[in-house]
């Protein structure tokens, strides 16, 4: 049976999502993750892009043995010979160099016609070859670009030496039926097709990234490139966890499988989302919280009786499923450990002593600790090492019916104590107008949510949020039993990041 590649482009396309920026540690703990998950290739970023960017996916590259570390890179020798310097200590390496080719991008972006963009296709992928053997090639907005120039494109990077052909909708333009079409045409006009793996990379601004993928499958790609939760540019890309599950659940139909172990799915889903600040949404397919759950008392029946009636998926094969109550707060650091090396969490002995403390803290205000409690404290302890030019040391609130609610915050920030007091439309807004008057950072509040992490009338509130200030935004989230210690908690997060 067909095995298809899975590229992973989370930490690359999928950061590129506007609030979504990560740091070189969040960075490599997504690596680590996919990893584990069984990810083939990883796509580590666009190391010239940034110096922050190439120090990234040169920390992937070295500390990522069991998947292919990939670069990405214009083609252009200066972004190949960055590409090669930040990949070339991975066990496996990969420089994906792309080029547009149609016409609207040729015309207006790039200024060239049809021969010169070859000539450079052709160029950059011998100049790549020279330096590493594995060379994958894009022809950018390639479901937009004319049919027969593609074929020559294709056709000449494979004879310069591109052991990949993406084929990227870069744009969310096409449908399933006419790409599946494109990927059966270029196999029967493309003479040495054979010699390259046929790649897509899907974009979901008319909502068909999975569809597609799935119909440019079943008309011979062998690669798949997609990210965790969907997330990327615009309304994101290919959802990995959708097209993984649907290839295996529908094996009879596609024919092929993949690496991916199921299990890790959800495991590596919730550590995207707590990392990047994107919220998986509750009705979001295979990772979202009522993928399993079910309120019709026909559909609870049916499942009662025999889950198959209304479940074409097992909660436990993607990870979704965790065991309940596990500590409390008499439990010691030995069961702490244990429970987080079950849970998959493998941390620093920095990082488990700062993550043992909050432990701690929460066992004292909850009766009962869960196992999702857990993976939220570890996930924010994970991402916690951003530069805090802000911390909360302590705040009041002073709110009651027909009155304008009152808060005190009192931060610290380089050792030197700040607090100020201000009133507001609800204490949470008067918490954020107090943290203003100490900053001086002037933000828009452009999103707000609440979502409980575990269950109970104690339950863990996890708020997440996003910031504008002047042309930077930022994403925010943290968790308490305490939702307005969580509401400062995650804007603080936020103007860190701008601040920093």
């Amino acid at each position: 049976m067909d095995r298809i590649i899975i590229f992973d482009t989370t930490l690359r396309d999928g950061e590129q999502a506007p609030g979504a920026s990560l740091n070189q540690k969040e960075k490599l703990e997504i690596a680590f993750s996919l990893e584990k998950l069984g990810v083939d290739v990883i796509e580590a970023g666009f190391p010239v892009s940034s110096p922050g960017d190439f120090e990234a996916v040169e920390m992937v590259a070295r500390n990522i043995k069991g998947s292919r570390i990939c670069a990405l890179a214009r083609a252009i020798p200066k972004d190949i010979d960055i590409a090669y310097q930040a990949t070339k200590k991975a066990r496996q390496s990969r420089i994906h160099v792309f080029l547009a080719t149609s016409k609207i991008h040729m015309r207006y972006k790039l200024k060239k016609a049809e021969d010169e963009i070859l000539r450079l296709a052709v160029s950059s992928i011998k100049y790549a070859r020279n330096l590493c053997d594995d060379i994958e090639f894009s022809p950018e907005d390639a479901s937009r670009t004319e049919e027969a120039f593609l074929y020559r494109v294709v056709a000449a990077v494979i004879k310069a030496g591109a052991r990949t052909v993406n084929i990227p909708d870069t744009v969310g333009y096409a449908e399933p039926y006419g790409y599946g079409g494109l990927i059966r045409a270029l196999r029967e006009n493309v003479p040495n097709i054979n010699q390259a793996v046929i790649s897509v990379h899907g974009h979901n601004d008319l909502g068909l990234a999975v569809a597609n993928s799935l119909a440019a499958v079943k008309n011979g790609a062998r690669q798949v490139e997609c990210t965790i939760n969907g997330i990327g540019e615009r309304a994101g890309n290919a959802s990995m966890e959708e097209l993984v599950m649907a290839l295996k659940v529908r094996q009879d139909y596609f024919g092929v499988t993949t690496s991916i172990k199921t299990k890790e799915i959800y495991r590596t889903s919730r550590l995207v989302s707590k990392l990047t600040g994107f919220v998986v949404a509750p009705n979001k397919a295979i990772v979202g919280l009522n993928a399993f759950r079910h309120e019709s008392g026909i559909h609870q029946d049916g499942v009662l009786k025999k889950r198959s009636t209304y479940e074409i998926i097992k909660a436990e094969d993607v990870g979704f499923k965790v065991e309940g109550l596990v500590l409390g707060k008499h439990s010691g650091r030995h069961a702490f450990l244990a429970r987080l090396k079950t849970l998959g969490y493998k941390l620093d002995e920095k990082d488990i002593d700062e993550a043992f403390k909050r432990f701690k803290i929460l066992a004292d205000k909850k009766k009962q600790v869960f196992d999702e409690d857990l993976v939220t404290i570890v996930q924010e302890e994970i991402g916690s090492n951003a530069l805090e030019v802000w911390k909360l040391e302590a705040f009041e609130i002073n709110s009651k019916s027909n009155s304008v609610p009152q808060a005190k915050i009192i931060l610290k920030s380089s050792g030197k104590i700040f607090e100020a007091d201000s009133g507001g439309d609800g204490p949470v807004d008067a918490c954020y107008k107090a943290i203003e008057k100490i900053t001086r950072l002037k933000c828009q509040l452009l999103d707000y949510g609440i979502q409980s992490v575990s269950r109970g009338e104690d339950a863990l509130g996890e708020v997440s949020l996003k910031l504008r200030s002047k042309t930077k935004e930022a994403m925010g989230r943290a968790s308490s039993t305490d939702i307005i210690e969580a509401s400062i908690k995650a804007y603080l997060q936020a103007v860190n990041k701008i601040a920093g």
